[in-house]
């Protein structure tokens, strides 16, 4: 199988989809591997580093697409890479589909088969795929939204931390999966008042197991939110349903509960963002006022340390990446049930229910019996 990963176009992305040794692994196994010139520049990646591991190296994303059968990225292709796609290609990458009409509806008319990483779920029922960004984001949530609390940044002049007299910030996490949780390390490490909300009983009780004493947890409800809210300088929406759009948690109406200056880091903005007020930005032009509440929206959080991403990302997708090449997505898929459950479209059909509902689209089945 020839497989393709291009240099990502998405703005303020520096990752890349395959390591060296993620050639080396696939050209030992008899494929042929396409690598775009500069693609892993951002990570500090050389091209000279993917000739040794026996990439061919070509010019431009046209020739990779073209080729290429399996075509290996990191985020979603944007609208110059939608009319290179073809029927019967498969790509592989993060899709977000339920926050993106337009996307699903290019991806349908493509033809192609779209197997999304953040929708891959393992037998144990965890996402693999989604994990290790998922930490990364976490992380960044409180560095991001220390950053902006910062009073030149329009924040209310708040150290996480605080000092001797004087009270930490408090920080309200809603969610508390993989990124609530690596979220509440990183606030609770800088001494911060932390609170994390959840509606599943078990995961509060082990993360109250787990955390320091400077993190409690609370069932969420809408009542607790709301007064949460009132005491936060910092709030974290963590939140995930996969494959569907993120639940609406937070209404223009509750900003104006909010401390003026507080900060909104909305983590959920891949799947449409857990607040009303949120609208996609970038790294380069990250926040934006609402109500007075500061709001960090941006969409690709984890590129921004494109190295640490890249080789956390690599690490998880490259045995999926090795599946598809040896048995092609349908035959994979047939074998592992986790890939059954990454593929998001294929032939022009939405075999994902989540993104189905989302967009009122009629729901195939992958496999014909």
């Amino acid at each position: 199988m020839i497989v393709g990963a291009p240099r990502e176009i998405k703005r303020d992305e520096y990752r890349v989809a395959l390591l060296p040794v993620g050639v080396e692994e696939l050209a030992r196994a008899g494929h042929t591997v396409l690598i775009e010139v500069g693609a892993g520049l951002g990570s500090g990646i050389y091209d000279h580093d993917y000739l040794a591991a026996g990439a061919e190296m070509v010019p431009g994303p046209e020739e990779i697409f073209a080729r290429a059968d399996l075509v290996v990225k990191v985020k979603e292709p944007l609208e110059p890479e939608w009319a290179l796609l073809r029927p019967g290609q498969t790509l592989f990458t993060y899709f977000h589909f339920a926050a993106d009409r337009a996307l699903t509806e290019a991806m349908i008319l493509s033809g192609a088969s779209c197997v999304a990483y953040e929708t891959l779920r393992d037998d144990q029922g965890q996402l693999p795929l989604l994990t290790p960004m998922s930490e990364v984001a976490g992380r960044m949530s409180i560095q991001e939204g220390a950053r902006f609390l910062e009073r030149p940044q329009l924040g209310r002049g708040i150290l996480l931390g605080g000092v001797p007299g004087v009270a930490p910030a408090h920080i309200t996490i809603l969610g508390g999966g993989v990124v609530g949780a690596n979220a509440a390390k990183i606030a609770a490490g800088f001494q911060a008042d932390v609170t994390i909300l959840d509606i599943n009983m078990d995961r509060l009780r082990r993360l109250d197991d787990i955390m320091p004493a400077n993190v409690n947890v609370l069932f969420s409800d809408r009542h607790t939110i709301r007064e949460e809210l009132r005491l936060a300088d910092l709030v974290i929406g963590a939140v995930l349903i996969p494959g569907a759009k993120a639940p609406r948690l937070i209404t223009r109406e509750d900003l104006k509960i909010m401390k003026p200056g507080s900060v909104i880091v909305d983590v959920a903005i891949d799947q449409g963002g857990c607040v009303e007020t949120a609208r996609p930005t970038t790294h380069s032009d990250p926040v934006f006022v609402e109500e007075e509440v500061v709001h960090y929206c941006v969409t690709n959080m984890p590129g921004a340390v494109g190295r640490t991403s890249t080789f956390a990302l690599c690490n998880v997708t490259l045995p999926w990446v090795l599946q598809i090449a040896r048995n092609g997505i349908i035959d994979a898929a047939q074998r592992l049930r986790p890939l059954a459950a990454a593929v998001n479209i294929h032939n022009g059909q939405v075999v994902n229910q989540a993104v189905a509902e989302s967009f009122d689209l009629p729901l195939a089945r992958l496999f014909n019996d």
